[in-house]
C-alpha cells in the first residue's frame, strides 16, 4: 500500500478540522454505496478521552513553583524519569548496564483521587521545599480530543481509508472521483479533497505509460523517417499499430482482464514487434518498385514473400507469451495482463501487416505513380 494502512486514502485537508470531519463523515456515507469498496473508516479518532490538568499559576507561584515544575513532576510520575533524564546503574560484577527509572507504580494510580495526591516538588525537595499535592495546585476536568492530529504538507487532514474486494481498482477509482465531484459543492471553504494510496499510484502510472506509448510511436516514426528518407513510407509502416491497439483491447475484453500497468507495458512491447514486421513488408515492396514493378505488384509480392518471416516472428512471440497469459503458478496472475496484451495485439497487428499495410502501400504509391 506504499506506506499507507489501506489501498485507498481519501484525504480532506484544511485548517477547519471540525468542518473537515463533518465533510469526511458525509463522504464516508456516500463511498459506502460504491460496489467493491470494503473496510471503509475514518482513520483518526476524534473522541479520544483525555484529562485536562489546569494549573493555578498564582497559587503555584506563591509556593515557589511554576507550571513547568508541575508538568515535569507529573510526567515523571506517570511515564517515568527516563522521559526526561536517562540514568544507568552498572553491575560491578558483570559490567552490565541497567536503565533506572523513577515512576509511580500503576496500582497506586487507580483513580482520579490517586492522581490528585501526586506530590509536586519542582525537583528541589532536598533543599527544604515542602512537597505540595497536585490537587492544591491544579483543577481537573474530563474532555475529548483527537488521538492523533495528522498532517499532509503541514496542513491538518482527515483520512478515509478503504480497500477493494470483488472489483478492479480502476472502476473503484472512477466511482470515487465521481463521488468527490458531486460533493465538491459542500466542501468547506479553504479545504480540498485528494485521493492517495494505490489509486494515485495507479493513475500516475497509467498517465506515464500512456505518455510513453505515444512517445514510443512518435520516436519510432521519426527513426524510420531517417532510415527510409521519406515521410510516406514510415506512415505506411505505422498503419499496423492501430490494429495492434484494437487487438489488445479485444483480448483484454474477452479474457475479462482490466487495464493495468502490465497490460500497458505489453502494449508498448507489441508496438515494437508490429513495427519491425511492417518494416519487412514495406522495405521489400520498395525494393520491388525500384526494380521496375508497379505499386500493386510490389505490394502483392511483399505480402507473399514476407508472409513466412512475419508469421514466424509473430508466432514465436505469441507462443512464448502463452504461459504468462495463462497466469499459471503462484503469483502468475499478476503478469498475465502483459502476456494477454501482447498476444491480442500481435494477432491483429500481424493480419494488418500482411493485408492492410500492402493495401495502403498500393493506394499511396499507386496514386503517386499516376
Amino acid at each position: 500500500n506504499f506506506g499507507l494502512p489501506a489501498p485507498i486514502d481519501v484525504q480532506v485537508s484544511g485548517l477547519n478540522v471540525e468542518a473537515n470531519r463533518a465533510h469526511a463523515q458525509a463522504l464516508l456515507a456516500r463511498l459506502h454505496r460504491i460496489p467493491g469498496v470494503v473496510d471503509l473508516r475514518i482513520q483518526q479518532a476524534f473522541d479520544y478521552p483525555q484529562l485536562n490538568v489546569e494549573v493555578d499559576r498564582s497559587k503555584a507561584a506563591l509556593l515557589g513553583l511554576s507550571e513547568t515544575d508541575v508538568a515535569s513532576d507529573l510526567l515523571v510520575s506517570l511515564s517515568g524519569s527516563s522521559q526526561t533524564t536517562l540514568s544507568f546503574w552498572i553491575d560491578p560484577k558483570s559490567g552490565t548496564q541497567y536503565a533506572i527509572a523513577a515512576q509511580t507504580p500503576q496500582f497506586r494510580l487507580a483513580s482520579l483521587g490517586d492522581l490528585a495526591t501526586t506530590p509536586v516538588t519542582g525537583g528541589a525537595a532536598s533543599g527544604g521545599r515542602t512537597a505540595q499535592l497536585l490537587a492544591n495546585l491544579a483543577s481537573f476536568h474530563r474532555s475529548v480530543a483527537p488521538a492523533v492530529v495528522s498532517h499532509y504538507d503541514a496542513t491538518p487532514v482527515v483520512d478515509i481509508f478503504g480497500a477493494v474486494e470483488g472489483a478492479d481498482l480502476g472502476f473503484v477509482a472512477a466511482q470515487i472521483q465521481r463521488v468527490l465531484a458531486e460533493s465538491k459543492s459542500s466542501l468547506p471553504r479553504g479545504s480540498q479533497v485528494a485521493v492517495h494510496g494505490q489509486v494515485k499510484t495507479m493513475t500516475d502510472s497509467f498517465a506515464g505509460l500512456l505518455l510513453g506509448l505515444a512517445a514510443a510511436i512518435v520516436l519510432v516514426y521519426l527513426l524510420i523517417v531517417v532510415n527510409f528518407q521519406s515521410w510516406l513510407d514510415p506512415f505506411i509502416i505505422i498503419t499496423a499499430l492501430p490494429a495492434a491497439l484494437a487487438g489488445i483491447v479485444w483480448m483484454l475484453f474477452l479474457s475479462d482482464t482490466p487495464v493495468s500497468v502490465p497490460a500497458l507495458t505489453g502494449a508498448i512491447m507489441c508496438m515494437g514487434v508490429a513495427t519491425a514486421n511492417s518494416v519487412l513488408v514495406v522495405s521489400f515492396a520498395r525494393e520491388r518498385m525500384n526494380a521496375g514493378d508497379d505499386a500493386a505488384h510490389a505490394a502483392v509480392q511483399a505480402g507473399v514473400t514476407r508472409f513466412r518471416p512475419v508469421l514466424m516472428t509473430a508466432l514465436a512471440m505469441i507462443i512464448g507469451m502463452v504461459p504468462m497469459a495463462l497466469g499459471l503458478g503462484e503469483g502468475g496472475e499478476q503478469n498475465a495482463p502483459l502476456g494477454r496484451a501482447v498476444i491480442g495485439g500481435l494477432i491483429f497487428a500481424t493480419l494488418a501487416t500482411l493485408f492492410f499495410v500492402p493495401t495502403v502501400f498500393n493506394l499511396i504509391h499507386g496514386r503517386r505513380s499516376h
